[in-house]
């Protein structure tokens, strides 16, 4: 049921409305310093995983079939040598940041808050010409939309099996966009109706290709949607709230009091990145089992049983209990805890493949694994029990659900984590240049030298 719009807001105001007052009228003036600097980490972050994402099999099909068709030479395809459409740069470098699953995370979602909006504004941006402090300002807006949007349809969107990437980031890339065109309020809620209409994506896709095609068509589709409302398309204004709208069909409740407690938070600084190139889901896990041996010598041959205790809902996104392909290894927790208590590298994206799922010292380990859901634990939590032959038993909690304390020590390894994975493809001195660029985003008079450099 929805929320009546009564109950969200001041006057008569809706959800889509105060969401689209919100994300229109925000100057970069009114951004706290934090939300900067974490925004400026996640488009250092985004770079880094389109350029490595560029080379996957997703990418490439997808950008292929696109350039084969052509397009007006307005944005750059991030790992092509040329330039097509807005809306296909849109679709191609979503899809391409979000190919190796190594993408930031956001819980008030919950999904990716970057790969949908990023590429959304960026080809607008390249295409007008625009600065990066409005570019940095239109993405805050896009990232404040679609995690205001999930906290009004609540998790219940995410347990019906929608993918929030993909449904959310649609509303999240047309705010952005409409921020970036200049759009009012008004105009914005109906970039905000077009958006909501399109927004789609299944999570039964998980461990497949269309998983990140959900980003790029977020990209694309609310990126158009705002081109749209700018040239008069018309749409209803309350797509949210109104009767068979959005949430009345795609949540099982909605909730315009969390809505309306946002108030004036930022989302953007409690964006979550990751260091391994998995389903974040994994991450705890993958922590714990990290933690546990560095502390202890354990011979992975000597382990009778691990048993993975988790939050309930991590069962339908990455339980996979026996993966055949890289892309299913990232969505098991089995795979991923083994790799870890083995010392395989999960943070190096190339290293998720058919031959990893047929090792046998993994694969042991895999069959050994239960996983156990319980209430117990929260979102991004869990705890791993390994019980040895000796009758020796290590239980070790992980937790990856806070957003650092220290920005600073972020940006460090955020740097790290750029550093490895766009050298191999541009050179360490082009890598370089760029991520100098983007560490200090809001300075740029244009984006369009920063994304040349992203070219093949």
């Amino acid at each position: 049921m929805s929320t009546p719009a009564t109950t969200l807001s001041r006057g008569d105001a809706g959800a889509t409305a105060r969401i689209a007052e919100f994300t229109a009228g925000l100057d970069a003036g009114h951004v706290p310093a934090p939300a900067a600097t974490v925004a400026r980490q996640c488009l250092l972050d985004w770079l880094a995983v389109t350029i490595a994402g560029a080379a996957d099999d997703t990418a490439r099909i997808l950008r292929e079939e696109a350039l084969e068709q052509g397009g007006a030479a307005q944005a750059t395809v991030v790992g092509a040598p040329g330039r097509s459409s807005v809306l296909q740069a849109a679709m191609l470098n979503g899809t391409a940041s979000h190919a190796l699953d190594y993408d930031d995370v956001h819980y008030a979602m919950p999904g990716h808050p970057t790969a949908p909006v990023a590429p959304a504004v960026l080809a607008l941006a390249e295409r007008d010409g625009n600065s990066g402090r409005d570019v940095l300002t239109a993405f805050v807006a896009g990232v404040e939309a679609e995690c205001r949007v999930g906290r009004y349809v609540t998790g219940e969107h995410y347990e019906k099996g929608w993918h929030a990437t993909a449904t959310l980031g649609t509303f999240g890339a047309a705010a952005g966009a409409a921020r970036l065109l200049g759009l009012d309020a008004g105009a914005t809620a109906t970039a905000l109706g077009i958006a909501g209409t399109q927004a789609a994506g299944l999570k039964s896709q998980f461990g497949t290709m269309c998983k990140p095609l959900h980003a790029g068509k977020a990209a694309a589709n609310g990126l158009h949607a705002a081109l749209l409302a700018r040239r008069g398309f018309t749409s209803r204004p309350d797509i949210l709230e109104c009767a068979q709208g959005f949430g009345a069909t795609q949540s099982e409740s909605c909730d315009g009091d969390a809505l309306e407690a946002t108030g004036d938070h930022f989302f953007t600084r409690d964006t979550l990145f990751k260091y391994h190139a998995a389903c974040y889901g994994t991450h705890s896990t993958i922590e714990a089992a990290r933690a546990l041996v560095a502390r202890q010598e354990i011979d992975p041959t000597d382990i009778q049983s691990i048993e993975i205790r988790i939050r309930p809902r991590y069962l339908k996104v990455c339980a996979i209990p026996r993966p055949v392909t890289g892309l299913q290894a990232k969505f098991s927790l089995a795979m991923t805890c083994a790799m870890a208590l083995t010392g395989v590298s999960t943070a190096a994206p190339a290293r998720y493949d058919e031959a990893l799922c047929a090792l046998p010292r993994l694969t042991t380990l895999v069959e050994r694994t239960t996983v156990t859901p319980s209430d117990e634990y929260a979102d991004a939590t869990s705890e791993i029990i390994v019980s040895l032959d000796n009758g020796v038993v290590y239980r070790v909690r992980g937790d990856v659900s806070r957003p650092a304390d220290d920005l600073a020590e972020q940006g460090r390894r955020l740097r790290e984590k750029f550093d490895a994975l766009v050298t191999p493809a541009l050179g360490a001195s082009r890598a370089s240049e760029l991520a100098d660029m983007a560490e200090r985003f809001d300075e740029l008079a244009d984006v369009r030298a920063l994304m040349a450099l992203t070219r093949a």
